[in-house]
């Protein structure tokens, strides 16, 4: 049956080597056959640049996406909270397409909203006002600008202060906010929602207006297992691959 893949947060490093192969395995052995691989977003821990491509990490994961491509499987790639700097050459460098967040598919028959997740946490205020600059083109350029080395530096200064600051966050304000989700779900019309970022995999069901609209989850790719999403005609269904 004709199907696609959806994944999210995989946080590929050298320092994860458990979730690069989890990875690799998936390229080789799973994902070929599917239509398209929908990748909602920190597909890498951390990306400072497309000037990084040639780092042979990245090499090594950039081909494995373009030996996917070869084989028939198209290739979407998303922005996320840690990679929102990936720009053209890097989806070049994949064969991939990159997404706007949100981007709204027709997945076999049925209207689904793809987005990473992150916008959706409005009660983490300050984390809001810090999404909002680092995705301003000036903010950006100024940052690009800045040689390859002291860019990495900067990133895990910030790395850091975050780890600091989520010790003393509630779970809840790092989580999507209701209100939020039927906003969206208000404004594209009622479609499916999938999205990650919060590492929360689950199936909920929300009720905006009086429509039903179904909210998947996507995990995490921690150190033992990866969270996928299925799709085809007869809906959603979570794999792990451990």
């Amino acid at each position: 049956m004709p199907h696609s893949f959806l994944i999210s947060d995989l946080h590929l490093s050298t320092d994860h080597p458990r979730s690069a192969e989890l990875f690799l395995r998936f390229a080789a052995d799973v994902a070929p056959g599917a239509e398209a691989l929908y990748i909602l977003g920190d597909l890498f821990e951390y990306w400072a640049g497309d000037d990084d491509l040639g780092d042979p990490f990245h090499r090594r994961i950039c081909e494995a996406l373009r030996g996917l491509d070869a084989r028939g499987t198209r290739i979407y790639i998303m922005h996320g909270n840690r990679d929102f700097l990936m720009d053209k050459e890097l989806g070049s460098a994949c064969n991939a397409t990159l997404l706007d967040d949100p981007t709204l598919l027709d997945l076999y028959g049925a209207p689904t909203l793809i987005t990473h997740g992150d916008v959706l946490c409005t009660d983490d205020a300050e984390y809001q006002q810090f999404r909002v600059l680092v995705r301003n083109s000036d903010w950006q350029a100024r940052f690009l600008a800045q040689p390859l080395a002291q860019r990495k530096a900067l990133i895990e200064q910030m790395r850091m202060q975050s780890r600091n600051e989520k010790q003393v966050k509630s779970m809840d304000i790092m989580d999507v906010n209701a209100d939020a989700v039927d906003e969206l779900l208000r404004r594209h019309d009622y479609p499916r929602l999938i999205h990650g970022h919060t590492h929360r995999p689950a199936k909920h069901l929300h009720q905006p207006d009086g429509h039903t609209c179904e909210r998947w989850v996507l995990g995490d790719w921690d150190s033992a297992r990866a969270s996928i999403l299925r799709c085809d005609a007869e809906g959603i269904r979570q794999i792990v691959l451990e």
